[in-house]
């Protein structure tokens, strides 16, 4: 039935265009919409007549009589709080009394009246709901009557003897509904169930705990796990048995009362912060499940319940700091320094996990190598029934994902930089050296990776000295000082071990060797003038380089052809005569003869008298054939 999702929705829809009596407003029409369509609405001019209460079965054959009974309390308690934060604006300064006071706390009792009959008609099997709707109503009674009783002791004049425990109803409401939500987030992972939580139930909860003179080490969770009414038991089961563990207290791990960082302990003065690291406990231990054999991209999305859980640790830590400082604590206080301690070493963590994330995403040995992508076939097979052939990697996608890692590298080196301006972090000398040789490692492999990117263009001076820049970097990294274990950690974070340094190294440097030799040998071949100048014997002759004008106007006589000259192909272009065609009887082909024309026939004839007389001998005259 998604009775919290279909709630929050209408919130969520109505705070974007207005406030509460915008939707207050809302609700009444579509309240209009519903009755006509079950036919419960009263007519225009007509008496109003009570109509039959909503039944279990009616629930069961229509959804809307379920929609109907929970926007009459949404518009109850919309109503409520819009008269609130009308005299919030108007007398900002003065309590609210009178008739106004109880105005608004009859409307909340409405509302808890509305929801309390939700809960009985869903408690039937015949409205076929299942436990998880009934404790989403229940919670959802339980956060209204929590309302109705915190607006009860919030508001009016109080006498002084008044005692801290008239909040004990408020708390016991909500403490109800924050252990049902935390179950069903538990439960279902939706979201939904804690943006309820952080909401409204959660600061409901802290003040009046603050009321109540609770002390503020004590967390809300332990709060709430205090004040849950154990003696309903039908609540207390139906609870337990979508989450065992939901009335049973986290903080009685070590974690939660003391924190070390490099060598210092401090206390943890705050139940918030405590909780806040189990949950980076936690969810680190989960982080160890994800197989070393995935995607870079699904191993380094189970770093974002870490980084959350962090970021809590982080919020809760200066929360609490600004409580000190507002109440003016010195400086010298235990609890001040302490905070401070605890806020360094948890903004430290939550960047190192941040900086683990994008090394992942790297890949597995922070991009010291490059290898292509394996080669990738059309799926549609070939015309001719052949298979593809395999194609290397185009040079735009390898640039492409070297694009990638160099972001990569520029969001380290930004966090990186980032700790260095936590306040207390540059006094310690030594934990700015290690941030120094840190920051030099991931540096070099920036440049290593932008030399890969030259080398690709052809380009190999730029990459010779990219390298070069690179090796100086990690010469830096290699002494600079590490307190990190020898050992490989479990997660990926921030340290970088005396071993990745050390290869980074040398790698480096067989490759600054690779692209000096590169260099030398395009030095050599690109440049055949610069040769010939020096007197070098692989120059090209003049005959060679005849569609090149000399620069310095001069030409190198001695240098004029290859001499000896030497046995080498010559480019032609290729001539196909089939000559053969002609003369050749293939199979299959028939003989053809042309029958001559008549008059070519004729011509024939008189050509060949004439050859026969000019073939014909001459009588010669006279004697020895001496003419007379």
């Amino acid at each position: 039935m998604d009775i919290t999702k279909y709630v929050v929705a209408y919130r969520e829809a109505a705070f974007l265009l207005g406030d509460y009596s915008t939707y207050r407003a809302q609700l009444t029409r579509r309240l209009r919409i519903v009755q006509k369509k079950l036919g419960r609405a009263t007519p225009k001019n007509a008496k109003y007549a009570a109509k039959a209460p909503v039944t279990a079965e009616d629930i069961a054959a229509n959804i809307e009589f379920l929609h109907l009974l929970l926007l009459t309390s949404e518009r109850a308690w919309a109503h409520a709080m819009a008269m609130k934060a009308l005299h919030s604006e108007d007398k900002a300064d003065k309590n609210i009394t009178g008739s106004t006071r109880q105005h608004i706390i009859s409307r909340l009792h409405k509302a808890v009246q509305s929801a309390k009959e939700l809960v009985q008609l869903l408690s039937d099997p015949a409205s076929g709901a299942t436990p998880t709707d009934v404790l989403e109503a229940s919670a959802y009674v339980y956060a209204l009557a929590g309302a109705q009783d915190f607006e009860k002791q919030a508001e009016g004049i109080k006498a002084k003897a008044a005692s801290p425990q008239r909040w004990d109803s408020c708390l016991a409401n909500f403490a109800a509904a924050r252990i049902v939500y935390s179950a069903l987030h538990k439960a279902t992972k939706r979201d939904l169930f804690k943006d309820v939580l952080a909401g409204s139930i959660d600061p409901s909860i802290r003040y009046a705990a603050y009321q109540n003179r609770i002390p503020r080490t004590v967390g809300v969770p332990a709060v709430a796990r205090q004040y849950f009414p154990h003696k309903d038991e039908l609540l207390a089961k139906a609870v337990l048995q979508i989450d065992a563990a939901a009335l049973q207290g986290e903080e009685a791990t070590a974690s939660s009362t003391q924190i070390t960082w490099r060598g210092r302990t401090a206390n943890i003065v705050d139940a918030a912060i405590g909780q806040a690291l189990v949950s980076v406990e936690a969810a680190s231990g989960n982080l160890g499940q994800s197989s070393a054999s995935s995607a870079p991209k699904d191993r380094a999305n189970a770093y974002d319940d870490i980084l959350i859980a962090s970021q809590d640790a982080v919020d809760a830590t200066r929360r609490a700091m600004d409580e000190l400082e507002k109440e003016g604590v010195d400086e010298g206080d235990a609890r001040m320094q302490d905070l401070r301690v605890t806020n360094l070493a948890v903004n430290y963590d939550l960047i190192s996990w941040r900086i683990g994330r994008n090394r992942v995403l790297i890949g597995a040995d922070d991009g010291l190598t490059f290898s292509p992508n394996p080669p990738q076939k059309p799926r549609r097979p070939r015309r001719d029934g052949k298979e593809w052939a395999d194609r290397e990697e185009p040079t735009g996608r390898k640039l492409a994902r070297l694009r990638e890692r160099i972001a990569l590298y520029d969001a380290i080196l930004q966090s990186i930089d980032s700790i260095k301006d936590l306040r207390g972090a540059a006094r310690d000398t030594g934990f700015i050296a290690e941030l120094d040789g840190q920051r030099a490692y991931f540096q070099a492999l920036k440049c290593l990776n932008l030399s890969h990117a030259h080398a690709f263009l052809s380009a190999p001076k730029q990459a010779l000295a990219l390298c070069s820049r690179a090796l100086s970097l990690s010469s830096h990294a290699t002494s600079a000082p590490n307190s990190t274990p020898t050992t490989a950690p479990s997660a990926t974070k921030l340290a970088v071990s005396e071993q990745q340094a050390s290869t980074l190294q040398q790698t480096l440097q067989n490759l600054n060797s690779h692209y000096r030799g590169v260099v030398a040998l395009s030095q050599l071949s690109a440049n055949s003038e610069t040769a010939s100048k020096a007197g070098r014997s692989n120059a090209a002759p003049v005959v060679e380089r005849l569609n090149e004008y000399p620069s310095s106007g001069s030409v190198d006589l001695k240098n004029l052809v290859t001499w000896p000259p030497k046995l080498k192909p010559v480019p032609v272009k290729p001539l196909f005569l089939d000559v053969a065609w002609n003369y050749v009887e293939y199979p299959g082909r028939k003989q053809q003869v042309q029958e001559p024309e008549p008059e070519k026939v004729e011509e024939k004839k008189k050509k060949k008298k004439e050859e026969e007389e000019e073939v014909r001998p001459q009588v010669k005259k006279g004697w020895f054939s001496f003419g007379r």
